[in-house]
């Protein structure tokens, strides 16, 4: 049974770390041991995300502290806000882990701190306790660390051999922006540990070719986070940086944060009555076409469009710049057109390019694979084009972008556009200039 002291101070690091949405499913399969606690059969990570096969998977996710020498603008835990502060010791935070996977409370581990002292005295502490977990508690679940910029390479050696996946949070795109809001920080920390990170996994990769049996370093790879809304930075800024990052063989995913205005009184941040959502939902959706659907991002986003639309999905958005691409012939379209059509996913296109080989597809086959007829129908031509009721014969061509626009806009993305876009976006006499 956990002490009341050690649960109040649970409360309120669990809340200090709600701002950190880069925990999400691993990817990584852990099976059971015989003598070890727990698994990650399914490959899946935790914190209240999905696994593959759709069930809710929950993550104890926590800092170890939330003191910080650091006094970022944008930061609940800066270090000049008057909070309330608790630190949880190692072997605390080690058996409230186990205490709650025992209960079943929990799957996993995603542990993050505020720096206290240095960066290596944080790491060496959160690097402990994963150590202590695999090796004294025999834990075999999953575990999400975050690593510390500034922290030196032996640290982060030994805590990716028992960690699943770690990450190190970019925070804002450009340099410039995060110097104005986190004068302390720079990209050059950020980056430092993300290539120690992509190093180590390579090497082992190396390793585990030469010896089957060479412990994992972060078997599901590493991941980042970056702040919409704080700062002046367009959308193409900040998908610039996505595609960098995915450049790198070790980096998972890029999450993006809705900014949520939790210091108000600093004149550097804008006053925002809500996180931008709807901003935030449309970098998701660009995000998936960069890394499914083979999108370049001045393809998505340019010097004229340097934002997201926020009435229509990114795909949309471009077929509807650029209407000479279509109509596309769904019987003789290669499979890299086909993923440009809206209303059609990479599931439905690959089995449109393998179904048409024994016989030409009809809008009737198309519903059947799962395409979004009520989008892909004024983009598309199929075989009865013209001869049926199902298929109409006026696409995108015919009706102009403009009158097709509204037609696949849906009332409900017209209200949430509108209101998002009427927010104020006001920043203070110092904001960051573009």
């Amino acid at each position: 049974m956990l002490a009341e002291k050690t649960l109040e101070k649970l409360r309120i690091l669990a809340e200090s770390a709600k701002y950190d949405v880069s925990c999400s499913s691993s990817g990584t399969v852990r099976s059971g041991k015989k003598g070890m606690v727990g698994n990650t059969v399914g490959g899946v990570g935790i914190c209240h995300s999905f696994a593959d096969d759709g069930r809710c998977i929950s993550l104890l996710k926590v800092m170890l502290t939330n003191h910080c020498m650091y006094d970022c603008a944008y930061c609940v835990n800066r270090r000049s806000n008057d909070i309330k502060r608790a630190t949880l010791s190692v072997s605390e935070l080690e058996e409230i882990t186990m205490e709650f996977y025992r209960r079943n409370y929990i799957e996993g581990l995603f542990l993050s701190s505020g720096v206290v002292r240095n960066p290596d005295y944080t790491m060496e502490r959160l690097t402990a306790i994963v150590r202590d977990l695999r090796l004294v508690h025999r834990f075999n679940g999953y575990i999400h660390l975050k690593a510390i910029p500034g922290a030196s390479q032996e640290l982060l050696n030994v805590a990716g051999r028992y960690a699943d996946r770690m990450s190190v949070n970019i925070e804002i795109p450009r340099e410039e922006s995060l110097k104005m809001l986190a004068p302390e920080k720079d990209h050059q920390s950020v980056f430092q540990p993300m290539k120690l990170i992509q190093q180590g996994v390579l090497e082992n990769k190396e390793d585990r070719q030469r010896m089957r049996h060479a412990p994992r370093f972060v078997p599901a790879g590493q991941s980042t986070q970056m702040i919409v809304g704080a700062t002046k930075d367009s959308d193409r800024e900040i998908l610039t940086m996505s595609s960098l990052l995915y450049g790198q063989p070790s980096m998972r995913r890029v999450y993006y944060s809705g900014y949520v205005s939790v210091n108000t009184f600093d004149s550097r941040l804008p006053v925002l009555k809500q996180p931008p959502l709807v901003r935030e939902n449309r970098l998701y959706q660009a995000d998936w076409l960069l890394r499914f659907y083979h999108f370049k991002v001045k393809e998505i986003v340019d010097d004229l469009h340097p934002n997201l639309d926020l009435e229509v999905d990114p795909k949309l958005s471009w077929a509807l710049r650029h209407p000479e691409a279509f109509p596309v012939d769904i019987n003789t379209a290669d499979y890299e057109m086909l993923l440009r059509v809206p209303g059609l996913g990479t599931k439905s296109a690959w089995l449109i390019v393998n179904s048409r080989r024994f016989n030409r597809l009809t809008t009737f086959d198309l519903k059947k694979m799962g395409v979004v007829m009520k989008k892909a129908k004024y983009f598309i031509t199929c075989h009865e084009l013209g001869a049926s009721d199902l298929q109409p014969i006026l696409g995108i061509n015919e009706l102009s972008p403009e009158r097709l626009r509204p037609l696949l806009v849906s009332k409900t993305e017209l209200k949430l556009a509108a209101k998002e876009a009427q927010l104020s976006l006001e920043f203070g006499d110092e904001g960051v200039e573009t």
